[in-house]
């Protein structure tokens, strides 16, 4: 690569950074403000493409088409702004108070919402913008051909971070979105309407993501799959830059962007007779960045460190064995689910439909080990899953490895990789713990996915069966002895010594380090313990279905394993199983339902959040209160028909 080939990927570079500055940024303040991690972003940046598309082909034609193009983008961001202001109002503002995973859960859900609107009005293909009038064409730059829009585009991150510096710093409102960013309950003691400031951060970030949008549109077509991919690029811009920071998330968007334009620019090189494709790195490398900038600087580049919580968590009623109704109802559950096989004639899809939930159900309890006892979020959970199958795949079809033992070494080959990831992620909390986790499962997909010669690259690996002698329902009984099994192996965990240290190092780290406990040494050992059961998970998984692929390491995968355990309840042990079977049913039962699942799925999510914020498990705890606060009176209309 040449000198001008160079400079010209460096100014693709920050074309690129404006429009990731424009979304993260929003992103940002939200986050310093309200303190949700707003999973729905991404949405809003896709409904910016998809507006500012129709308003152009409205007014952005004819004689006047460059000042209605122009106006359009404009348009469309306000329009994104306006209802990021009504989900603000009519949503957000019921659930402030509750855990911020529940909040993650309902953005997650507006997602499913917002996809499902979006094909409904515009359809399932792809919309190309038109080319901006003025800006068609292309000048000449360094001897070589350059788009015109793109300079467009690198004035205008750098002048939207002004007019935002501009608004934070010179105007009241700005003194108090600062404030709010330090110390949101002073703010209220001084009489500040939080509500509709709240509502005000939201919608300026809303509508900045909708503005990066309809930017990109002349050089992006407007898709239903933009939103996720926008939301993991702006989550790591974030973070890297540090979470709340404006300056942080400019400075990040522009060091990932022009790597990731060097990467291309770059290609393929040949170095002591191997072949390195650095194009390939662009899939990951935001995420290598992460990684790094988090393990050696773990509040970002220009955040600043959080202080140490004497109450890190709060405050949580302690954990009771279960009662003798509670052990009958399991097992109840365990002979309900044995008897499906017997029921092959009437119900032929049930025992596939079992096989699932029984396999999800492991995945999430898995993850609420580290998640509800351990105080450990993980956004990332999906690599243990797919180290577990993948190391299945490999061990049968490259080893040649006997079907009984792949499935007893391939969780501890998920287990490894959970004891080097946790090294370094339990050295970190909150959001910033979350995101290095999906840092480290991105990085394996990107591995699973290029290393064709192994593991099959996107065409994943298929053949892998169990052994002749556990086919038919024999598998399926092996699935639930192992479940079960391994269910109440971590219950034994988290009522034993080692769990009882899991839950003073979530609920007081100092005060647990105050006695001795090793707290890192005992969130590792609960990282590597909830990776193990997951890659079972995963390996149960592929002898279930006979195949793997990449798919089963997205981000996507742990968000299903997020959402079983906070539909659940995260308080609860059995949580994750009542979220587990209550995913795979509703999912199954909605896709067949309606060709807008999603949406109907978001809406139920939504639902549940709102009833019930404790999650399904909790619906129990809340009779219990009820009956409580009632039973009283009962006894007074009692006793008065008895006289």
């Amino acid at each position: 690569m040449d000198l001008s080939a160079l400079l010209a990927q460096l100014l693709n570079g920050l074309a690129g950074a404006s429009s990731l500055f424009l979304v993260a940024t929003g992103l940002s303040l939200i986050f310093g403000v309200t303190r949700i991690v707003n999973f729905a972003h991404g949405s809003f940046f896709m409904l910016g493409m998809y507006v500012s598309y129709s308003l152009i082909e409205r007014i952005g034609v004819g004689p006047w088409r460059a000042v209605g193009f122009w106006g359009a983008l404009v348009l469309a961001a306000l329009a994104v702004g306006l209802l990021g202001a009504l989900v603000e109002i009519l949503l957000l503002r019921r659930i402030y108070k509750a855990p911020e995973l529940f909040q993650l859960l309902a953005t997650f859900a507006l997602v499913l919402v917002f996809n499902d609107a979006a094909l409904w009005i515009w359809g399932p293909e792809d919309l190309l913008g038109r080319r901006a009038p003025g800006l068609e064409g292309a000048i000449q730059l360094f001897g070589r051909a350059y788009p015109s829009y793109n300079l467009f585009l690198i004035v205008i991150g750098p002048a939207i971070f002004g007019l935002l510096w501009m608004l934070l710093t010179k105007t009241r409102w700005g003194v108090m979105v600062r404030a709010a960013t330090h110390d949101r309950e002073m703010l209220g003691a001084l009489g500040v309407n939080q509500a509709w400031l709240f509502t005000g951060v939201f919608a300026l970030g809303c509508m900045l993501a909708g503005l990066g949008g309809a930017v990109q549109l002349p050089r992006q077509p407007a898709s239903l799959t933009v939103d996720i991919s926008t939301i993991g690029d702006a989550f790591v811009v974030v973070v890297v830059g540090g979470m709340g920071s404006i300056p942080g998330a400019f400075l990040a968007s522009l060091l990932i962007a022009e790597v990731k334009a060097i990467c291309i620019g770059i290609g393929t090189v040949h170095l002591a007779g191997i072949e390195i494709s650095f194009s390939k790195l662009t899939l990951v490398v935001e995420f290598l960045i992460m990684a790094v900038v988090l393990v050696i600087r773990p509040w970002g580049l220009l955040g600043r460190p959080q202080a140490t919580s004497r109450n890190s968590a709060p405050v949580e009623a302690p954990l009771k064995p279960g009662s003798n109704w509670f052990r009958m109802t399991v097992i109840g559950v365990f002979l309900l689910m044995a008897v499906l096989p017997m029921l092959d004639q009437s119900l032929p899809y049930a025992v596939v439909l079992g096989q699932d939930i029984l396999v999800a159900a492991l995945f999430a309890v898995s993850l609420h080990f580290m998640m509800g006892p351990g105080g450990m979020h993980s956004f990332g959970h999906s690599a243990y899953y797919g180290l577990g199958a993948y190391g299945a795949a490999i061990l049968v079809k490259l080893a040649f490895m006997p079907m009984p033992l792949a499935m007893l070494v391939a969780p501890l080959v998920a287990g490894l990789g959970a004891l080097l990831f946790g090294w370094f992620c339990v050295r970190l909390s909150g959001v910033y713990l979350a995101m290095l986790t999906l840092a480290f499962s991105q990085i394996v997909w990107s591995v699973v996915f290029q290393w064709d010669a192994v593991t099959g690259g996107s065409n994943g690996m298929v053949g892998i069966w169990p052994a002749e002698w556990l086919s038919g329902t024999r598998y399926y009984y092996l699935t639930l002895i192992l479940v079960g099994l391994s269910a109440y192996a971590l219950r034994r965990f988290v009522f034993a010594p080692f769990g009882y240290a899991m839950r003073a190092g979530r609920d007081s780290s100092l005060r647990a380090e105050a006695i001795g406990i090793d707290v890192k040494l005992v969130q590792w050992l609960a990282f590597t313990i909830a990776g193990v059961f997951g890659g079972l998970a995963g390996t149960l998984y592929i002898f279930s279905k006979g195949s793997v692929s990449p798919d089963v390491i997205s981000v996507s995968k742990s968000v299903d394993g997020l959402v079983m355990v906070l539909l659940g309840g995260i308080q609860s042990l059995t949580g994750p199983v009542i979220g587990a079977a209550v995913f795979g049913v509703l999912q199954d039962w909605v896709m067949r339902a309606t060709d807008y699942w999603r949406a109907l799925f978001g809406g139920i999510i939504l639902f549940l959040v709102l009833a019930f914020p404790e999650g399904l498990a909790g619906i129990s705890r809340q009779i219990e209160t009820l009956w409580q606060l009632y039973r009283p009176a009962v006894g007074v209309v009692r006793r008065e028909k008895l006289t």
